[in-house]
């Protein structure tokens, strides 16, 4: 199948970034070093092309109830210009993706739903959609820019007379951005060091991208691509769906229990209140290596004794912190953070202890 292009491929092509498939796109992995990209995110500011993410606009009567009915979340609790972290819960126990869910107005929502998973959201959600509530797909329309790091809110102010500083996160506002009207700013992302997602129309993104870039350069802000993105959401704990949370992990056992509201009912909820009445079986963890040694996804973790107790789903060497991290599903009972287990890799046992998640804190 022919690799979909966001609006600025070319663009990153001459910037020299090393391509790759991902979720279905031609996307930018890294553009210098990953260690650079990381770094300059955690210190300084950098810019991340997202735009493989998917928008779904929900508007109309019934709006609120339908997001109610296919989310975990309760979306109720939102007022204008406030964003939330949900999932779509499957009949089965598992998950069919973590979303965002922006409220414009009372009957007028977006969510914003993982590249890989768009169609299979859409479908999903319109499965769901009886009381013909009006849903919109425009992620090809999109562009969607993370600009990440301590230095954001410098870089970013003079393209705009939103008040960034007094954007609380999770909270978004809308209005002229880089010369374009009516732009999406969010206080929102994916690396733990704050900034803002920037949503615009496609045939602005051009000029929105070299604007930043310049408004920027005093702050040292460089392009950076998706393999910084994944060792800064890990050192936050951050699930990464696919990998830490499926189709065959329940919210619960992913840790996702904080944004699994019962106070409704949802997809599949009354399996899930049981779920949480019993306990699960397994849980998803954050780990350190005490040795030396970087976990990846699919290892097996086993006990002391050396019987299997679980799997990575996603690890690193992490750059902050120089030290091997990562996320994965062991049995409940090494679940408690200071728990020791061990990575198998390369056929040696290493030790690790489980910890409370962020690894990294600011």
């Amino acid at each position: 199948m022919e690799l979909k292009k966001v609006a600025l491929n070319d663009l990153h092509v001459a910037l020299g970034a090393k391509m790759v498939p991902f979720a279905g796109y031609n996307m930018p992995v890294r553009y210098s070093s990953d260690l650079d990209e990381h770094h300059t995110v955690r210190k300084a500011v950098g810019i991340f092309d997202v735009s493989h993410m998917g928008e779904f606009l929900v508007k109309g009567p019934g709006a609120l109830e339908l997001i109610q009915r296919v989310t975990t979340n309760d979306a109720a609790k939102l007022t204008d210009g406030k964003v939330q972290y949900s999932c779509l819960p499957n009949q089965e126990g598992g998950i069919v993706d973590d979303l965002l869910v922006y409220r414009f107005a009372e009957e007028d929502y977006m969510l914003v739903v993982n590249a890989s998973n768009i169609e299979k959201d859409w479908n999903w959600i319109s499965r769901f959609n009886t009381e013909g509530v009006t849903l919109q797909n425009i992620s090809d329309e999109i562009s969607l820019f993370a600009v990440q790091g301590p230095q954001a809110i410098a870089a970013l102010q003079p393209l705009t007379s939103l008040d960034l500083a007094g954007m609380v996160y999770y909270t978004f506002s809308r209005g002229e951005f880089a010369g374009v009207p009516n732009v999406i700013v969010s206080a929102t992302g994916y690396t733990g060091s704050g900034g803002f997602e920037i949503y615009v129309p496609n045939e602005y993104a051009r000029t929105v991208w070299d604007k930043i870039m310049a408004a920027g350069q005093p702050y040292g802000i460089k392009p950076i691509g998706l393999g910084a993105r994944d060792t800064l959401r890990l050192e936050m704990g951050f699930c990464l769906y696919g990998n830490d949370i499926t189709d065959t992990t329940s919210p619960l056992e992913g840790g996702l229990g904080w944004i699994t509201k019962f106070s409704k009912d949802f997809t599949n909820s009354q399996n899930l209140r049981q779920q949480k009445e019993q306990g699960v079986q397994r849980r998803l963890v954050g780990f350190e290596m005490a040795e030396q040694g970087i976990p990846r996804a699919h290892y097996e973790i086993v006990n002391e004794a050396g019987e299997t107790v679980g799997e990575v789903t996603s690890g690193t060497q992490s750059p902050s912190l120089g030290k091997g991290v990562g996320l994965g599903y062991v049995q409940t009972t090494y679940s408690t953070p200071g728990s020791e287990i061990y990575i198998k890799v390369r056929n040696r046992n290493l030790k690790a202890n489980v910890v409370k998640l962020p690894f990294y804190k600011a």
